[in-house]
């Protein structure tokens, strides 16, 4: 490959990327198609390449064409005019209380003071940006550009807490007041934020906001796409084939089930998660990065808060205005979860404008499940990692008894729910509390499981497919384990996979509530 490669992982400034030579996929055609229009809105997840979008906006608008040379815009832009530049990262403004939210905005406001002035009888952050933008306009002769990178941080961390987040938002609504008084002042603005907050609450009416979130024409300005990773990155990809001792294409197919999957239109090109992405090339290993920080915050208690149903995660139909919908306007956790990353588009019926989501690749899998699977047992850390070896060394070797084995000890030692469980309490004497759990637990091993699993005669509980074989679970509270067995002869769920050409396994498991763990299981392999 000669020369060393530099991932730009962590690398949000466009500048620094480019002057340090690190690897960049051109997505400048798509920016200057961006820049034509006036006030652009962007959702993403988080890790997404949000910040460095913006940035690459803001030395665009700066007219530094030194640092765009050789990329697409070179040859669609013809006078690189240079434009006052406001650029905002309210990163630094999240989980924090009012005062500490308004000092981030006034320190922010005030690097741009020292360029172009102040008018002191302005007290507040909105009122001294309205300032900014009419004096940047007037002294360069050139309409004022806007950034705003991250501007759902502040309001996030308070979405459980209606009286902090009614504080937060008058807060906010006043700093973006001058995105609409300033209209004749104004270039351009974009906004850019992992979730969708209603323009009546935050951005005071700004009635000409373009949301491109799902615009097909920009379902590719952020991450990754299957051209992109095999015209860039083949010998990234051979490199690390080397390294884990198998083929190129193998790699490739690895990569694709940990880190592609994302698809944000109905006409969206598969996305690959640009930062896990990048990583592994850069660490040389294929790991959960998207998870490093954790599943945040904010989504796991709106999880809670409307009781999410877990095991509906992975193929759930829905129009666009139920997970592409205001967040404060929520009556469940679909947008934050379609928002966030952790759900994302599979499938649409045009005809019936229905869209189907789910979980978009075994990185989300393993991430979300590994988080969410505490709330249902609240085991010790150090219990979790010793369950979590042994059970992943069962079914990597595919010796489904010993993973019941470890599971049934696992689950034994788990403490009875105490005060303010009063929920799990209910959840654990019926049979969904145990068929989550199991869910959750294969699920964190990188299976792909699949629960209520719909035949001619009835549904599955669970089936697990692997390399090698096709496993079907039938699950049954205080009853045995033969019944269980039974009941999958019975209703034929395993007739749909005897042309699969896989081994076939069924498995009849008892779950006694009492013990609150495994009793008892039958195995048996179809003749």
């Amino acid at each position: 490959m000669g020369e060393q490669r530099i991932y730009p992982v962590g690398i949000q400034d466009f500048e620094k990327l480019r002057t340090k030579g690190a690897v960049y996929i051109d997505k400048t055609d798509l920016i200057y198609k961006l820049t034509q229009k006036d006030y652009v809105f962007l959702s993403r997840p988080r890790r997404f390449g949000k910040s460095l979008l913006s940035s690459t906006l803001k030395y665009y608008f700066q007219g530094r064409k030194d640092l765009f040379q050789g990329l697409a815009i070179e040859q669609l832009e013809q006078e690189w005019t240079e434009y006052p530049v406001l650029h905002f990262d309210l990163s630094t403004a999240k989980n924090q209380y009012l005062a500490g939210i308004r000092s981030e905005l006034e320190r922010q406001v005030r690097q741009y003071e020292s360029i172009y002035g102040r008018d002191e009888q302005n007290d507040s952050a909105g009122k001294r940006l309205t300032y900014l933008i009419n004096a940047a306009h007037k002294q360069t002769g050139k309409k004022t550009v806007v950034i705003i990178d991250e501007y759902d941080a502040p309001m996030l961390d308070v979405l459980h807490d209606d009286e902090r987040m009614a504080e937060v938002r008058r807060m906010m609504q006043e700093f973006y007041a001058p995105l609409k008084a300033c209209d004749a002042d104004l270039r351009f603005v974009f906004i850019t934020g992992i979730t969708k907050f209603s323009q009546l609450s935050i951005f005071s009416v700004i009635n000409n906001l373009t949301n491109v979130s799902m615009l097909p024409e920009f379902s590719a300005i952020c991450g990754i796409t299957e051209e992109e990773l095999h015209r860039v990155f083949e010998e990234d990809i051979a490199m690390l084939a080397e390294e884990h001792e198998c083929t190129p294409e193998e790699m490739r197919q690895q990569l694709k089930e940990r880190y592609d999957g994302y698809h944000f239109s109905d006409k969206s090109a598969d996305i690959y998660n640009p930062f896990s992405l990048l990583k592994a090339f850069d660490q040389k290993m294929l790991n959960d990065y998207w998870f490093e920080s954790g599943t945040p915050t904010y989504l796991i208690r709106q999880m809670q808060r409307f009781q999410t149903d877990i095991l509906s995660l992975d193929n759930v139909s829905a129009t666009a205005p139920d997970f592409d919908q205001p967040t404060e306007g929520m009556t469940d956790a679909l947008p934050l979860l379609y928002q966030s990353g952790y759900l994302t588009i599979k499938n649409y019926n045009r005809k019936l404008n229905l869209f189907t989501l789910g979980i978009p690749n075994n990185e989300v899998r393993v991430g979300l499940t590994a988080n969410l699977l505490p709330l249902y047992t609240y085991p010790s850390t150090y219990r979790t990692s010793s369950f979590a070896m042994q059970f992943h060394e069962a079914i990597y070797y595919e010796d489904l008894e010993k993973a019941l084995v470890a599971m049934r000890a696992y689950l034994a030692g788990i403490p009875y729910p105490e005060g303010g469980k009063e929920i799990l309490q209910d959840m654990e004497k019926c049979e969904y509390y145990y068929e989550t759990i199991f869910y959750l637990m294969f699920s964190f091993m990188n299976r792909h499981i699949q629960t209520q699993v719909k035949t001619c005669r009835g549904r599955a509980d669970m089936v697990m497919h692997t390399a090698k074989a096709i496993y079907v679970f039938e699950l049954k509270i205080n009853k045995t384990a033969q019944e269980a067995l039974e009941q999958i002869d019975k209703k034929g769920y395993m007739i749909p996979y005897t042309a699969d050409g896989r081994k076939l396994v069924k498995c009849g498991i008892s779950f006694s509530t009492q013990t609150r763990t495994i009793e008892d299981w039958v195995i048996k392999e179809e003749e």
